[in-house]
């Protein structure tokens, strides 16, 4: 048998990092792998874990502590129940690693630095699906993922963005 892979998943907690969080865990996933839930806080508040770890992302935080009740008001994230389940679920039945990082700053340059720092074998994201005009005033996380990261990256598009 050969090495793992490490699988990222972007993740803000919403609906639409609960989608490519889902489609991760169904279509990609492998027992044995490790799944590295990659948070951007994009927050401008300083916090003791952004003074702390601003430069090289947390520590990677076990699954078992996401649900600790001191951890997201440490880190300032309000963690998906739903997202927490499917990641502990696809831990167990799967025999699968579950950790997270979080990151600060830009969500389109620190998801790239995290391919690097965490060496992902490959990302998964989600897209919102914003229109034209919001996708050139705000610019395209995942679109900027696509372009620069240095691994294969999968864009799954969100509920909102399924509607028609």
């Amino acid at each position: 048998m050969g090495e793992r892979r490490r699988v990222g998943v972007g993740m803000d907690f919403s609906a639409t990092s609960r989608a490519a969080v889902r489609w991760a865990v169904e279509n990609l996933v492998q027992d044995g792998d490790t799944i590295i839930a990659i948070h951007v806080h994009s927050s401008k508040a300083e916090t003791p874990q952004k003074k702390l770890w601003g430069n090289t992302g947390s520590p990677l935080i076990p699954m078992e502590e996401l649900r600790e009740l001191n951890l997201p008001k440490l880190y300032g994230i309000n963690p998906d129940p739903e997202i927490l389940d499917l990641l502990d679920s696809t831990s167990r039945t799967m025999k699968v690693k579950v950790v997270c990082k979080i990151y600060w700053g830009d969500p389109r340059e620190k998801l790239c630095d995290a391919v690097e720092d965490l060496k992902l074998d490959c990302l998964v994201v989600g897209s919102r699906g914003l229109g034209v005009l919001k996708r050139l005033l705000l610019g395209s996380v995942s679109k900027y993922v696509v372009t620069n990261a240095t691994c294969p990256v999968t864009v799954v598009k969100g509920p909102a963005a399924l509607k028609p």
